[in-house]
């Protein structure tokens, strides 16, 4: 899994995003953040399993349905199911070694 420094990706709370099969990060110090890294590695799996182009058109469309359910963007964000999974399992760096296909399915 490469990853890229860009220091121009855009939005405040934009740091990092995981596009298969790179982890395209703002900051250079972020490469040694395990839990963020672990974090992106999460999503990185996930769009594997839904051979990529799917992740992407379901997160939209679920990010679209939490925008009109919460009515404010970034709990949108925090509720997409792909999200919930990586955040509540980024501290357990050994999740990816264990961790069962679709998982992201109960956090919907």
């Amino acid at each position: 899994m490469p990853i890229v420094v860009n220091k121009y990706l855009i939005g405040r709370h934009f740091v990092g995003i995981a596009f298969w099969p790179f982890i395209v990060i703002k900051n250079h110090h972020l490469k040694n953040d395990e839990i963020f890294i672990n974090h992106e590695k999460i999503h990185l799996k996930q769009q594997l399993e839904l051979l990529v182009i799917p992740f992407y058109f379901i997160y939209l469309l679920e990010y679209i349905i939490r925008l009109f359910q919460y009515k404010n963007s970034q709990e949108a964000y925090r509720n997409i199911s792909f999200e919930r999974e990586a955040y509540e399992m980024e501290a357990e760096l050994s999740y990816l070694k264990h961790r069962k296909l679709w998982s992201f399915i109960k956090y919907l």
